[in-house]
């Protein structure tokens, strides 16, 4: 046998590379090309939302005696994902020894060591700066457009209006020329918590500003500068992009889906430790237990670590999907939301489904809905959220700690079944992070006459032997 002297796996891969597959290594450079991508790339890669990112803008609005003043704008082009309580920090690196003189709708969180400066002491001359939002109700002279909502904002898709938040900063030390400024580095996004990787500044064409009366047009600052062979221009205004991995901000999920039906008795749970066991003596308290009730338990601690109510998941959020009811011609759904951690309100909390009956949504009850079509074929995704002033936020911990809603769906008779778990739903995602599922071997089944109630059958066969019995 050719390779009986091989012994070892290894070797013998190596050895099938050389003399057997030399076919296929054009396939084998191709695989190896995909896997890399994957393992760099996918853990920011959300295939329900391919184009999602957070996008910071910096637009140099005009010069001053030794820098310049920039609008700094943050969209959220996520369509299920926002940042919500307490809000985004924004941080960056300086590419040479600039200083923030002044910030109009934000602040930073350190002034660092400003002693060399005698007379005017700048906001902040930290290298690396930290900024945040600032509150709603400050005064009218701190505030900007689209300022000054603690850092909280909307997701693309449940509402565009309220998914940018900007602030303006006044930057010394920076030159006042397009040759002297240079772009800051190593930007970082937490929103709130960790997650979010972004990439390098680049340089894009200015951004067109309308004035308040939206009759005139202005851009920002551009200059055209000659060179000896070509003209190059060089535009003051970069884009710094974002985007999420839910891998970086958790190594566990953060909530967990049961099931249940009309046709089935049985309640298939949430996954045992579905969102991680590890400190379940140290962050969870018993719902029946004085401590539950203690003035101060529902204050959010600075680190924004959780304190849940003890369950079998461990999870700050349990979705639970009810097959309701089965009509002729349509099937409905009750969708329940749980919150267990009694130190966060979630606000304007999304809900994602994918299941192939969602292209036929006939009603949604106490939610509002928007179907997501990432790709054009496939129309099997949907977005739900809450009401607002009405169940857009998820109460902490307690009695008042879920909302629910019922979907109306019709049926497609040529898929339609309930038959090996095909009405439950194939992703959930809260807030834009996947929820863990149950085993598929778990989700209740359509009971059939011959096992899945043989003490049915029992019975009947022993009242059939009774009636024998009395009529002999």
């Amino acid at each position: 046998m050719e390779f009986s002297h091989l012994t070892d796996p290894l070797h013998s891969i190596v050895f099938c590379l050389r003399r057997q597959c030399q076919s296929f290594l054009g396939l084998k450079f191709t695989i190896l090309a995909i896997l890399f991508i994957m393992f760099s790339h996918a853990v920011a890669y959300d295939p329900l939302d391919p184009a999602g990112n957070v996008t910071i803008k910096w637009d140099v609005m005009s010069w001053t005696a030794d820098g310049y003043v920039a609008a700094v704008t943050i969209n959220n082009f996520q369509l299920y994902r926002h940042i919500g309580a307490p809000g985004w920090t924004l941080g960056w690196g300086w590419a040479k020894k600039e200083v923030i003189w002044s910030m109009v709708g934000a602040q930073t969180t350190e002034q660092g060591d400003c002693s060399k400066f005698k007379g005017n002491i700048p906001h902040c001359c930290k290298r690396v700066p930290t900024v945040v939002d600032l509150l709603p109700g400050v005064p009218y002279n701190q505030q900007f457009t689209n300022c000054c909502k603690g850092g909280v904002v909307s997701s693309w898709g449940q509402d565009p209006l309220g998914a940018v938040s900007a602030f303006q900063v006044s930057v010394g030390l920076a030159g006042t020329s397009n040759k002297t400024v240079k772009l800051p580095k190593n930007f970082t996004l937490l929103g709130p918590g960790p997650g979010y990787t972004c990439g390098p500044a680049k340089v894009v064409p200015s951004t067109v500003f309308l004035t308040t009366d939206r009759r005139r047009k202005t851009q920002a600052l551009s200059k055209l500068f000659y060179l000896e062979i070509f003209l190059l221009a060089i535009l003051v205004t970069w884009n710094v992009t974002c985007t999420y991995s839910q891998f970086l901000a958790s190594k566990n999920p953060s909530c967990c889906v049961s099931f249940s039906s009309f046709y089935n008795e049985t309640i298939t749970p949430c996954p045992s430790c579905a969102c991680g066991c590890q400190n379940r003596k140290k962050n969870c308290i018993m719902s029946n237990s004085k401590q539950a009730h203690q003035k101060g338990i529902n204050t959010p601690k600075k680190d924004n670590s959780p304190l849940l109510q003890c369950t079998h998941h461990m999870c700050p959020i349990r979705v639970h999907w009810h097959v309701k009811l089965n009509y002729r011609d349509y099937w409905r759904v009750k969708i329940a939301i749980t919150n267990f951690n009694y130190r966060m309100n979630y606000t304007q909390w999304t809900l994602v489904a994918q299941h192939p009956n969602l292209n036929n949504v006939t009603q949604v009850f106490s939610f509002d809905y928007k179907p997501l079509v990432p790709y054009q074929s496939i129309n099997d995704t949907g977005m739900f959220y809450g009401m607002k002033f009405y169940n857009d936020l998820i109460m902490e911990a307690g009695p008042q700690g879920n909302v629910q809603s019922e979907v109306l769906l019709q049926k497609n008779k040529d898929t339609f079944t309930f038959k090996q778990g095909w009405a439950f739903p194939r992703k959930v995602y809260f807030n834009g992070d996947e929820c863990m599922l149950p085993p598929p071997d778990t989700y209740p089944f359509l009971p059939s006459s011959a096992i899945a109630n043989p003490v049915t059958c029992f019975t009947m066969a022993a009242s059939l032997f009774l009636l024998i019995l009395s009529i002999c």
